[in-house]
């Protein structure tokens, strides 16, 4: 049973398709594989997706699969790349087919929403326009930083809010492909308000009214999402720190203050959080990070985040299983420390509380009270997993599902380990399936003590109400 309690994201792209790298980063940590619907055609994630569930099952390392939605990202067309420096003049255009030495933009109605002496930023940042005049639908700009323009090219908009659906017609169509492939998880971009998350919801439910639906993860990456983060929060399963277009989108200096609210709102409430965006981003081309990039990673730990993400590291960087195996490192170390430095530590908060809050609150009092080797879940849909997993006890949580998808549901909680079983109808069934998979992938070992948790009676579907104290490879 591995230590590491924080999870592992790693996205897929050229640098990871082929089996054998694949199965190189799950050996080496990976718990969520992230498929970039930005990228790839229907084709090329079908091949990865099916590649990732048939290395994970003859692994038996379960590895949960996100469907990361496209979003309303506003990006530069299809355009041979160019040079550009401090001076240029150049003009972004919405029309379509784009005049002759225009640069087109995929957003056909962003000529209504900007003026001249306003910012446009492109490439996450790397390059600043400054508008000059709008007439009709061609925004002319000066160059103020330069840099290598190249298609598909993200397009920030800092200070200006723009009224559009957050959910695309693309995202419904790559969203219908997604949920009958079966993803585990579906992130959506660029979300403002909860609504955004309804209209995912629903079509979820339309598309599969009667299969266990994905997760579904709520990217903050908009200054509007973060003021409304209440209301996404309580009808998302988890969020996201999306942190390269909120660094954009916001003033960078404020990114560190959000990235500490948006955790600590997310564990307050019970819900997932990924920490993501440029977290070992210098080892896309060079084996080792900087200590700056590990220090963020270390911090995102102390947060409490549940995971952290690699995007480019995993998806185009030259070392994709390096790169995991550095992330692995970081968080190790920093949980060594997570009772020194941590802010978040598993404390009940006022705001969120039912009885399965307080049933897994109660096991891990009594694990830490009596020096117990490890809480046990015994759950059906993965929620008391994902309760006591926000508890954080300072043992290892081991989840056990009769389900596949709460199996793979579970990759995303910090500190459980998933088993998948029968379903069991007794305690006596249960025990023992306790004692025999701890014992054999574990170093948990005969004579010591687990804390199980239950509904009873045992196999119902019905929130937690039995505590037990086990002696491993006692009868009951």
């Amino acid at each position: 049973m591995e230590e590491r309690r924080t999870k592992i994201v790693a996205t897929l792209g050229p640098a990871s398709n082929d089996e054998a790298v694949l199965e190189e980063m799950i050996l080496a940590g990976m718990n969520v594989a992230r498929l970039n619907f930005s990228h790839g055609t229907h084709q090329d994630h079908e091949v990865t997706f099916n590649k990732i569930r048939r290395i994970s099952q003859r692994l038996g390392k379960p590895v949960a699969i996100m469907q990361d939605l496209q979003g309303v990202k506003i990006r530069t067309g299809d355009i041979q790349p160019v040079q550009l420096t401090p001076g240029d003049q150049i003009i972004l255009t919405t029309t379509s087919p784009s005049p002759s030495g225009q640069i087109p933009v995929d957003y056909h109605d962003l000529h209504t929403h900007v003026r001249a002496g306003g910012t446009i930023l492109i490439d996450d940042g790397k390059m600043e326009f400054r508008i000059t005049s709008v007439e009709g639908k061609q925004i002319a700009c000066e160059v103020i930083i330069g840099g290598l323009l190249k298609p598909h090219k993200g397009i920030n908009l800092p200070g200006t809010r723009l009224d559009i659906p957050g959910f695309t017609d693309k995202d419904a169509h790559d969203l219908a492909f997604g949920l009958r492939l079966g993803v585990d998880a579906v992130a959506v971009s660029f979300v403002s308000k909860a609504e955004d998350i309804a209209r995912v919801r629903q079509a979820i439910k339309k598309s599969t009214p009667h299969e266990d639906s994905p997760i579904i993860i709520a990217k903050m990456e908009r200054p509007e999402a973060v003021e409304n983060l209440d209301e996404i929060i309580q009808i998302s399963d988890g969020v996201m720190v999306a942190r390269g277009d909120l660094g954009v989108e916001m003033n960078p200096e404020d990114v560190p203050i959000v990235q500490k609210q948006i955790i600590e709102k997310a564990n307050q409430n019970q819900k997932i959080v990924i920490t993501a965006t440029q977290m070992l981003e210098s080892m896309i081309h060079t084996p080792r990070p900087t200590r700056a990039e590990a220090t963020d990673v270390a911090n995102a730990i102390f947060d409490g985040t549940d995971a952290v993400m690699l995007s480019g590291e995993t998806a185009v960087g030259d070392y994709p299983v390096k790169t995991i195996q550095m992330m692995n490192a970081i968080i190790c170390q920093s949980e060594d420390h997570l009772k020194q430095w941590g802010r978040w530590q598993g404390t009940r908060s006022d705001q969120y509380y039912d009885d399965a809050v307080a049933m897994t609150g109660a096991a891990r009092e009594l694990a830490h009270d009596l020096n117990v080797a490890a809480v046990v879940v015994f759950t059906q849909s993965g929620r008391t997993a994902r309760f006591m997993s926000k508890a954080m006890p300072r043992v290892p949580i081991i989840g056990f599902t009769p389900n596949e998808s709460t199996l793979y549901r579970m990759a995303f909680y910090w500190g459980v380990h998933a088993n998948k079983i029968p379903v069991v109808t007794s305690i006596e069934e249960m025990l023992s399936y306790v004692d025999s998979a701890m014992i054999a992938a574990s170093p948990i070992k005969d004579g010591q003590q687990v804390v199980v948790i239950s509904g009873f009676p045992v196999g119902s579907n019905r929130l937690p109400n039995l505590a037990l104290l086990h002696t491993l490879g006692h009868k009951p």
